[in-house]
């Protein structure tokens, strides 16, 4: 607990929101670096040269960043946001998404449908449950994650996590423990922060099977 009650994940290296003030993992805010001509770019990987502004991965969090200019303060600089950044840092994690469960696939760590999914969990083999959020509830309900945090990507719609899998939808999916599937699970969180109302276990109305 930091001072002023602030709770913070000792995981990673701790960061601050210069939105919420809150510190914590970096692996659950976003990086952003200004860029040429003083325009704020996301820095996804952490890579970009410069000096990091964190903002938590959070749609809320990123627009406040913009309406109240504390991406200026933070820079002790003029600089100029891009037009609906949150959109288009939700755009930016969700191609990292794809990219890494595709990598994944074609290592052998992502299987893809309903019978090999519940093939993998009766050999006890699933680490993550990936389920698209526009999938039938009853139909996603009759597989369960594995126990433990996590486990559960619910959060990607039918036609996203198609394109993972080279296919036109896919509803379910799992993924074998792995470096890939780590790396999965950090950057579907981050995601989740971007997509507000959506991800949860069995939660929703039925929907029509894709």
């Amino acid at each position: 607990m930091t001072r002023g009650g602030k709770t913070v994940i000792k995981d990673g290296p701790e960061r601050r929101c210069i939105v919420s003030g809150a510190s914590g993992d970096a692996r659950a805010l976003i990086r952003f670096v200004v860029g040429p001509e003083a325009q704020i770019v996301p820095d996804l990987a952490g890579k970009l040269p410069g000096r990091g502004i964190w903002v938590s991965a959070d749609r809320t969090m990123l627009e406040q960043a913009e309406k109240k200019k504390a991406f200026a303060r933070a820079a002790r600089q003029a600089v100029s946001v891009p037009e609906g950044l949150a959109d288009m840092v939700e755009a930016l994690l969700l191609r990292r998404v794809i990219d890494l469960i595709s990598l994944a696939r074609k290592s052998g760590l992502a299987l893809a449908g309903y019978e090999k999914c519940r093939d993998l969990a009766l050999k006890d083999e699933m680490a993550i449950l990936i389920q698209a959020h526009d999938g039938s509830t009853r139909g996603k309900t009759k597989l369960r994650p594995p126990d433990g945090p996590d486990s559960y990507i619910g959060w990607l719609s039918a036609q996203e996590l198609g394109l993972a899998f080279g296919r036109e939808h896919v509803i379910h999916a799992s993924l074998r423990a792995g470096g890939l599937s780590k790396a999965v699970v950090e950057e579907a969180t981050r995601l989740k922060g971007l997509r507000t109302g959506i991800g949860g276990y069995a939660a929703g109305e039925d929907k029509t099977d894709a």
